[in-house]
């Protein structure tokens, strides 16, 4: 007898007890459900919301191996072990196995607490609920690891993501009810209860706490500064990265953001897959090289002087906007969020371009936190529902106008 034949007798025997829906999880992760319907007119095809899952997880896994080597990178570099790549995307300083392996055991302990805690708490709502384990933590799950400091303590991202799994998903009743994105409902918890972990400062690169700590010892340590890009816009420092640098992600940042080369190839397969809405990321993009162009003007007009602390990132050229931080992992992976974006063709537009747009402004305006995208998500993600609601009720009039011109 097959495992599977076993696994549907074991689910038969045992349908009214209390851990069916933990058993049931693992059922039908492992198969497809044993459940058909029988009468009416069903919609068939291949995908469902598991696929679905994971075929954002398979957009993101390239970016989360370039994370791992990018993190080894960053690592050796600050400590002064190896020189800075100069061979852009295929380096041979870059894709090392020493760095791999730094980054692995930075990086996979981040994605196994992430996702324990998670689908813990999961079956543990579930089993309270008495209904099926829902799949929407999967992406969440690997989200979260991707777009947090390198060195973020395995306890403050657990507590990080039961507060979000909890207060961000499970109180709304669950994955398609939810209001906010969780991975940025986990990010901002961690970012207003532990700031100065989400600063921009050292903690970007694996190690950057051990040198700051040699440094105060008083022992020489050749390295470069482990802040992130927008750190040093923010503060008024000048970068020490290129643009293609910035493109093809051999910069300091968060696990899986770095890469825009490999997020654009992300986008595209997610397009492809018609699972991301490129209306979405065409209007964030829209909005956010709009926002750049209004800073890049009131630079140029000599409202703003360079003794400004808002000069850095104002004088940035708009288009670079688009390759540092987290803008383009945020649009691509978050803003299409089919449960918290917009719903309607006109409302995603209108969605998209305003997620572009705020994010930058809040980049250049909170130099405490230069990044934006995750607080301008999290804010439509509030008013998508009211952008829908408005785009409908015109809709409606629309027709109502062109019925009584046809009656008179």
């Amino acid at each position: 007898m097959g495992l599977k034949q076993n696994l549907h007798n074991f689910r038969e025997k045992n349908k009214d007890k209390k851990w069916l829906p933990a058993f049931s999880a693992i059922h039908t992760f492992l198969f497809l459900p044993n459940e058909t319907t029988h009468n009416g007119t069903h919609i068939k095809a291949a995908d469902d919301l598991k696929r679905t899952m994971n075929t954002v997880i398979m957009a993101m896994v390239p970016c989360l191996i370039f994370g791992m080597f990018n993190a080894g990178y960053q690592h050796y570099l600050a400590f002064g072990e190896i020189q800075q790549a100069t061979g852009g995307f295929l380096s041979s300083e870059f894709w090392t196995l020493d760095n791999f392996l730094v980054g692995f055991w930075k990086v996979i302990p981040l994605v196994i607490v992430s996702y324990v805690v998670g689908l813990a708490i999961e079956i543990l709502f579930a089993i309270k609920n008495n209904h099926e384990v829902e799949e929407g933590y999967l992406v969440t799950g690997m989200l979260v690891p991707l777009i947090v400091p390198i060195d973020t303590p395995l306890w403050m991202l657990a507590v990080a993501v039961a507060f979000g799994v909890v207060i961000g998903k499970e109180v709304f009743g669950g994955t398609g009810m939810n209001i906010l994105n969780p991975a940025l409902t986990i990010r901002a918890f961690l970012f207003f209860a532990y700031p100065t972990w989400m600063s921009g400062d050292k903690v970007w690169v694996h190690g950057a706490v051990e040198q700051d700590q040699l440094i105060a010892a008083g022992q020489n340590v050749d390295a470069i500064s482990g802040e992130t890009i927008l750190g040093s816009l923010a503060q008024g420092k000048s970068v020490a990265y290129d643009v293609m640098d910035m493109f093809y992600g051999l910069i300091p940042g968060s696990v899986g953001e770095t890469s825009t080369l490999l997020i654009l190839l992300g986008a595209l397969f997610l397009i492809f897959t018609k699972i991301g809405s490129w209306r979405i990321m065409l209007s964030s993009v829209i909005g956010a090289l709009v926002m750049g162009l209004i800073f890049n003007g009131v630079v140029s007009s000599g409202w703003i002087t360079e003794s400004s602390k808002f000069y850095g990132l104002m004088s940035t050229e708009f288009w670079h906007h688009l390759l540092i931080g987290g803008f383009a992992f945020g649009t691509v992976f978050m803003a299409t969020d089919p449960v918290t974006a917009s719903q309607t063709t006109k409302g995603k537009w209108i969605y998209g371009f305003l997620v572009g747009f705020i994010s930058i402004m809040i980049r250049v305006f909170n130099p405490a936190y230069p990044e934006g995208v995750m607080l301008a998500i999290l804010l439509m993600n509030v008013f998508a529902p009211t952008i829908d609601h408005y785009v409908v009720q015109g809709n409606v009039k629309k027709r109502m106008k062109r019925l009584k011109a046809k009656v008179a």
